[in-house]
């Protein structure tokens, strides 16, 4: 019983919340203007019958509510009614009302017919005058607006454009606002804006005019500019010179003839000019009209556009500068097309310059700047390249000189110019190696010219001639009697002065570099160095290895090359006087030519062994023993006495090695002694290959005894002496080992 119990109550549970949950979903039906799915999906479960027991509810819930419509409806029926009845019985009295309203009016309307006759004439003629009145009040606004637009309109036709725009601002702020009501002024208002913008037509078109101007007259102003530059520095250099007359005396003579050949290149134009016109300097607002850019940005400012206008002038002048710094394919073949470049640049840079002081914000330095530093990457990048084609050292000096105008003259309006002098020791380096090839071409001819013999001297004029052009002293042939020979041949004072000749061309370029005298002698110093190490040495390398230099050749090149050698402190000497630096600084640098001459007399020392052994191979070629002879002749081999002969005639040429005591000459005896023993050892070596041949089968005991008659002359020859100062029998034992052969 207590578990039926329970599960009634149970059920009867379930059904009361079953009800609660529809009474609620009908609340929020009613109570919410909201989307009502989530509460019918609340009533649509999964329990059977969900639908109809909603119905129920639902219906039940209408019912209640037609019954408390129907209990309202009840409740003020009643005064309904009675406000009806009121009403019907008002209606008879408005119609009553409206009749005596409309015969009221009528009767009103008849007597006042006259009344308003007469009004409406009186006002009629207050109306006329109140016009006329008014009509001369706006008379007397409009005659000034009119005398102002015709003002205008006269002003644009002389061009009085800022004028003009001043007239304009006067009506629009002035004049027009008290007339703007009438059509004529509207008209005027619809023009002023045309007219402003044929203002700035007008004013743009003379801008461009302007800008086409200063393209073409760049290089004028340009070339004008550098040339007030040059006269300037030129001044100043001859005031700095006047003023230290006492200073650098023994500096003087030696750079006269760079002075020289320095202002046929960059100043006998400037001032045969300046003889021949003798005309006033002109500036660049002599040579270009410069109002139509002031016109062209005084009215754009009272326009408003300024900014606009300084951006079209900015954008402009960078395509000018553009097409400014575009060189010409072929600049690099002549000086006047690098002319005419720099020329075209300083006019424009010079023009910019002259617009950042003359005007306010059109051009400022900061802009100035960032168009020079974009021109200035490219005219480095144009002068490296172009400068690369240069062959011709003369045309690279002529450039330099104009690298060094153009930057002074820049620098002079303001603009950083270090990079381009950054810029000419490149170029330097490029002039030292076209020096280089020059020179190697000097050396080459001179080589090719010279008859390797002694100069001869006949009297004291030529001897003193000689001595002039090269710095040679022996005291023991001043001793002798004219006439007379010098050791070194007419290759060796021509050498010393194209030498001198490359280190005045070289301190042609280091001048005007802004450099200390210091600076400028170590790169004199350095570009010597190359052309004796690299240049000089490989000339004599070459000479040294030519066919057609014989023995007697060599001979005199290590003659030559030792008074070369001797003459390296004279040229360091020479340096020193050029640059006013003493020798004994501690960053000095020294000449190499002392490794330079050593190692082509090395070569030639080499080259005189291997030429002596070839000669003594083409003798021992033209051997014709015969190994089958019964006796032998008697004497010694024809060939063997040739060789003897002409071993003997070489050796004499070394008696003209110099002997001094000094350290570079002292190697003569060396060099003919080890050429002497080469040649013992080499002539033993053939003739012991020849006897020790395998293709020889046998050898008649006349053979052998013919043999040994060359052998003995051989031997013979050795202890001649043929070159003094063998201890003993050195020489003797080169052939040892072929008398002991022999005589197996």
């Amino acid at each position: 019983m207590a578990r039926k119990s329970k599960s009634k109550l149970s059920e009867l549970y379930v059904e009361e919340n079953k009800d609660q949950i529809y009474e609620n979903a009908l609340a929020e039906i009613q109570s919410f203007e909201l989307p009502l799915g989530t509460t019918l999906r609340s009533v649509y479960d999964d329990q059977p019958n969900a639908h109809q027991r909603f119905m129920e509810k639902l219906d039940a819930c209408i019912r209640n509510h037609d019954r408390e419509i129907e209990k309202m409806c009840n409740f003020h029926h009643q005064g309904f009614v009675d406000a009806i009845t009121e009403l019907l019985k008002v209606r008879a009295d408005a119609e009553k009302l409206k009749v005596q309203v409309t015969d009221t009016n009528r009767r009103l309307q008849d007597a006042g017919k006259e009344v308003i006759a007469q009004t409406e004439e009186i006002i009629r003629c207050r109306v006329q005058q109140r016009n006329i009145t008014t009509v001369v009040e706006k008379l007397q606004l409009c005659l000034p607006v009119l005398e102002m637009y015709s003002k205008l309109k006269e002003q644009m036709n002389v061009k009085r454009y800022y004028s003009a725009l001043k007239t304009m601002e006067q009506l629009e702020n002035l004049y027009l606002p008290r007339v703007s009501q009438y059509r004529f002024c509207q008209i005027m208002i619809e023009n002023l804006p045309k007219l402003r913008e044929e203002i700035k037509e007008i004013s743009m078109s003379d801008l461009k005019d302007f800008l086409e101007s200063i393209r073409k007259h760049s290089d004028r102003i340009g070339e004008t500019a550098m040339k007030q530059a040059q006269q300037q520095k030129t001044f100043s250099t001859a005031l700095q010179k006047q003023n230290n007359v006492n200073y650098g005396r023994n500096m003087h003579l030696v750079r006269s003839r760079i002075l020289e050949s320095k202002n046929e290149i960059t100043l006998k134009r400037t001032f045969e000019e300046d003889d021949e016109h003798e005309e006033e300097v002109l500036t660049a607002q002599d040579l270009v009209d410069f109002s139509p850019v002031y016109r062209c940005l005084h009215i754009y400012s009272v326009l408003g556009d300024g900014e606009i206008f300084e951006n079209y002038y900015r954008k402009q002048r960078r395509k000018q500068a553009r097409l400014v710094l575009q060189p010409q394919s072929s600049m690099h073949e002549t000086v006047e097309g690098y002319r005419r470049y720099f020329s075209q640049i300083v006019g424009f840079f010079v023009v910019e310059d002259h617009i950042l002081h003359v005007t306010q914000g059109l051009v400022t330095r900061t802009y100035t700047d960032e168009l020079w530093n974009m021109a200035l990457a490219k005219i480095i990048a144009v002068l490296r390249t172009h400068s690369s084609y240069c062959s011709d050292p003369d045309l690279v000096l002529e450039l330099k000189n104009l690298i060094v105008v153009f930057a002074d003259t820049l620098q002079g309006y303001g603009f950083p110019v270090n990079r381009l002098f950054d810029l000419l020791f490149e170029i330097r380096d490029q002039y030292n190696e076209t020096l280089l090839k020059k020179w190697s071409g000097l050396f080459r001819d001179i080589f090719e010219a010279d008859n390797y013999s002694p100069i001869p001297v006949a009297n004291e004029e030529e001897y003193k001639i000689v001595i002039s052009k090269f710095p040679f002293q022996d005291p023991e042939l001043d001793k002798q009697s004219f006439p007379k020979k010098l050791p070194m041949s007419q290759s060796v004072p021509q050498i010393y002065i194209q030498v001198k000749e490359f280190i005045y061309a070289s301190l042609k370029f280091s001048e005007s570099l802004h450099r200390s005298s210091t600076e400028i002698d170590d790169m004199l110093r350095k570009s010597t160095n190359l052309l004796l190490t690299r240049t000089l040495s490989s000339c004599l390398q070459n000479l040294i290895k030519k066919p057609h230099i014989g023995l007697t050749e060599l001979v005199q090149i290590i003659i030559n090359t030792t008074h070369l050698e001797q003459a390296c402190k004279y040229l360091e000497d020479f340096i020193s006087n050029i640059t006013n630096i003493s020798q004994v600084t501690v960053h000095t640098a020294r000449l190499y030519g002392l490794s330079t001459f050593k190692d082509a007399r090395h070569a030639a020392e080499g080259e005189i062994y291997t030429k002596l052994n070839q000669k003594i191979d083409e003798f021992i070629q033209i051997a014709d023993y015969d190994w089958t002879m019964s006796e032998s002749d008697g004497r010694a081999s024809g060939y063997l006495m040739d060789l003897i002969n002409f071993l003997r005639s070489t050796f004499q040429v070394f008696t003209h090695l110099p002997n001094n005591n000094n350290d570079h000459a002292a190697m003569s005896g060396k060099v003919a002694q080890t050429a002497c023993m080469s040649a013992c050892q080499h002539l033993s070596m053939s003739l012991m290959q020849m006897l020790l041949d395998s293709e020889l089968k046998q050898i008649s005991m006349g053979a052998i005894q013919q043999f040994n008659l060359d052998v003995i002359q051989c031997e013979l020859f050795a202890s001649s002496e043929p070159v003094p100062g063998f201890q003993g029998d050195t020489l003797q034992l080169a052939f040892i080992d072929l008398r002991q052969n022999e005589r197996l």
